[in-house]
């Protein structure tokens, strides 16, 4: 059913850098992969852009890749786009979005970030802190969708191809408070699917850690030390859960397939940190490769 098209944006032109100069070489093309509309589903489109390398990014002493050092943005960029929103910033060694406290952007300066590195079985370790009413949260194994609205293709939202680990502040975030099962949105969540237990999590303006592991398709979220919750993707448990949440296959026929079939055939994909329009700090981002 799919068809492989090459980006034609995506392509750089070549240019000359001197008049009687050698051309630079253009950059790598994204490769496109269009899927018809079928049982519901809308024609869409998998964006596969080319990917940063790991040998370019230090390894500390305990085996993780430092993605993000507390003094560059190398190897980040917005989803669905070319270049960190200038809402991403970098604030005392560490990775800040300056929110306004209107919801999700995801437009302008604004927007979700991703590594630009697709993991399969990984470990990712990371520190958080919220501001008071603030909501974020970290993506795993996404991809980068297009579907067409208004005749024109446009990114869909990333949360419909990614589980989510929650960040939020419990105690003054509406969200804490709401869902169908009260704490199903809290801070380490499976966010909408499963609460995290114990909740753990620090006050605003306190650091956290947190922690995703992903292993042949175990997930598990920790956060400050203790495994808060554990879900198995690929599975018919898997299945039943998205029917019981949001993404359930009669209220959103796209987002079910894409999260019912993670990473797609390679069960691979981006991590990502959310632009949910709040101010929030992360830093100490590092990641063990588990293959």
């Amino acid at each position: 059913m799919k068809k492989i098209l090459t980006s034609v944006a995506a392509v750089a032109a070549l240019f000359l850098v001197a008049s009687c100069g050698p051309k630079k070489a253009a950059a790598p093309a994204a490769e496109e992969i269009t899927v018809p509309a079928h049982d519901n589903v809308p024609e869409y489109v998998i964006v596969n852009a080319p990917e940063v390398d790991l040998a370019d990014f230090k390894v500390d002493e305990d085996g993780y890749y430092v993605l993000f050092d507390g003094t560059s943005l190398k190897g980040w960029r917005g989803y669905g786009k070319d270049h960190v929103p200038t809402r991403w910033t970098i604030e005392d060694g560490c990775l800040k979005f300056n929110g306004k406290g209107g919801g999700e952007q995801q437009g302008g300066d604004g927007g979700d970030l991703i590594f630009e590195k697709r993991f399969k079985n990984f470990e990712l370790l990371f520190d958080w802190k919220v501001t008071r009413r603030a909501n974020s949260g970290v993506f795993l194994l996404a991809r980068e969708i297009k579907t067409l609205k208004d005749s024109v293709w446009k990114y869909s939202p990333i949360y419909i191809s990614s589980p989510e680990y929650q960040i939020l502040d419990n105690e003054n975030h509406p969200d804490g408070q709401l869902g169908k099962v009260i704490g199903i949105r809290q801070s380490s969540s499976l966010y909408d699917m499963i609460v995290a237990e114990p909740q753990n999590a620090n006050p605003y303006d306190e650091w956290n850690t947190g922690k995703i592991m992903v292993y042949e398709g175990t997930v598990v979220h920790g956060q400050n030390g203790a495994n808060t919750c554990e879900y198995h993707l690929w599975t018919q448990d898997w299945t039943d859960l998205l029917n019981t949440s949001k993404f359930a296959q009669a209220k959103n026929p796209l987002a079910f397939e894409l999260l019912n079939n993670v990473g797609g055939d390679e069960h691979a994909g981006y991590i990502g940190f959310q632009d949910h329009g709040d101010v929030v700090y992360y830093r100490n981002i590092r990641l063990k490769v588990l293959d």
